[in-house]
């Protein structure tokens, strides 16, 4: 999930840069260095977002620039197998949906979205069962469940996340609305029944699957 951590580093400040407010050039430097990146210890960069504490400037023989002890303030996303998380599609293709998860994008595979078959609605940039005609598309907010993690701290973008909406409370809004609905309205139907009833209906199940077998 998302995290706001306290961190220290290293900072160099390049010469050209010595004259300008130094905690506004240490923040642009990591900002610059680290948004986007990954640490698979740390997580995912999101952002820097303050500069907590500035110590002694330290000179490197034959380099121009000062390194600064630095902490800061930074938030960043730990992703988990099996973890649940919410994500917008910002992609739809024929094998399925590019979810944002903030810093770096997920798949959703066209096999991980419904038990039906899914149509590729080109025109309108949607993934629609084909039964139910439910749809997802560019826009949308998914509720995931994380099933593929392959982080790479070198290429980020080479990343491999796999995503799926097929098990109970995920998919879209819509969808968890469809479906809250659907389960109030199970539940009217069963509390106008006496419990006597409900345990007969049960028993003469039971019968039937016996005299079945």
């Amino acid at each position: 999930m998302y995290h706001k951590l306290m961190l220290e580093d290293k900072v160099r400040v390049p010469p050209q840069r010595l004259g300008e407010k130094l905690e506004k050039v240490i923040l642009e430097v990591l900002q610059e260095q680290l948004e986007g990146s990954i640490d698979k210890e740390i997580g995912i960069f999101i952002c820097v977002t303050k500069v907590q504490d500035v110590g002694e400037g330290e000179l490197v023989p034959g380099d121009g620039g000062v390194y600064y002890d630095v902490k800061f303030e930074a938030l960043v996303l730990r992703l988990a197998l099996q973890e649940v998380i919410e994500g917008l599609v910002v992609e739809t293709t024929s094998f399925g949906a590019f979810v944002s998860l903030g810093p770096i994008d997920a798949m959703l595979h066209v096999s991980q979205i419904s038990d039906e078959y899914i149509n590729y609605d080109e025109k309108n940039a949607r993934l629609i069962c084909q039964e139910s005609k439910r749809f997802i598309g560019v826009g949308d907010v998914l509720r995931v469940r994380v099933v593929t993690l392959s982080l790479n701290e070198r290429e980020p973008r080479d990343s491999k996340i796999g995503l799926t909406m097929r098990q109970a409370g995920l998919g879209t809004a819509l969808w968890l609305e469809e479906d809250m609905n659907k389960e109030k309205e199970r539940d009217s139907k069963t509390s106008g029944v006496p419990k006597e009833a409900v345990k007969e209906k049960s028993r003469a199940r039971r019968k039937e699957n016996a005299s079945g077998e």
